[in-house]
């Protein structure tokens, strides 16, 4: 017996394979559908300014996207934004970007917005953005290295450089914040949006 009630499994407009996992991890079955759209493009033209809006946003059309493709499913958009005060971070390009962004980002509290939304048909049934505060730690250009030559690939798959449930948590001194939401996906709130919509059991 699970505990999804939809005919369908819920789509992900998302390759992030971090979120897959902490939905299948809660029992929801999940079908993988990444949104083909130009971030940067869709942030300009949405004009937010404020990470939180921007991520919401993003989370938004990337749902609206995919939801286009699939008439009548459940479409979950999602996206993450990092700020250091009124500075804002991408995924970095390569290994060199991962180094630059980290050494910026040592010693220093960041904040990361990850927003969510849920369309079927063109119209938002939810949505919703959480923040993280993380400080990360002083570290010497030599463990810099060593973290980079363990987190290999990973670190350039996640905005700021890091994974913090792989060896990014090295890099930090304090995080203050929900755990899923500094993965990227806000899932508390989620689970209470599908129990409502009678999606999943009560």
């Amino acid at each position: 017996m699970s505990l999804w009630l939809a005919a369908q499994p819920l789509v992900l407009a998302s390759k992030s394979g971090v979120r897959a996992k902490i939905l299948q991890a809660a029992g929801l079955p999940v079908e993988i559908k990444p949104a083909d759209i130009d971030e940067r493009t869709v942030e300009a033209r949405g004009g937010a300014k404020a990470p939180g809006d921007a991520a919401l946003l993003l989370a938004r059309e990337k749902a609206r996207a995919v939801a286009a493709l699939m008439p009548g499913r459940l479409v979950l958009g999602a996206d993450q934004t990092l700020a250091l005060g009124s500075g804002r971070f991408s995924k970095p390009a390569d290994r060199a970007g991962a180094r630059e962004q980290l050494k910026t980002l040592a010693g220093k509290t960041h904040e990361l917005h990850a927003a969510i939304a849920v369309v079927r048909d063109g119209d938002v049934l939810f949505s919703h953005v959480d923040a993280a505060r993380l400080t990360m730690r002083t570290f010497s250009d030599g463990f810099l290295e060593r973290y980079l030559e363990t987190a290999g690939d990973a670190a350039t798959k996640s905005v700021g450089g890091y994974q913090l449930e792989g060896a990014g948590i090295h890099l930090f001194e304090r995080v203050e914040g929900d755990y899923f939401t500094i993965l990227g996906l806000p899932l508390v709130p989620l689970l209470h949006f599908l129990r409502r919509g009678k999606f999943l059991a009560e």
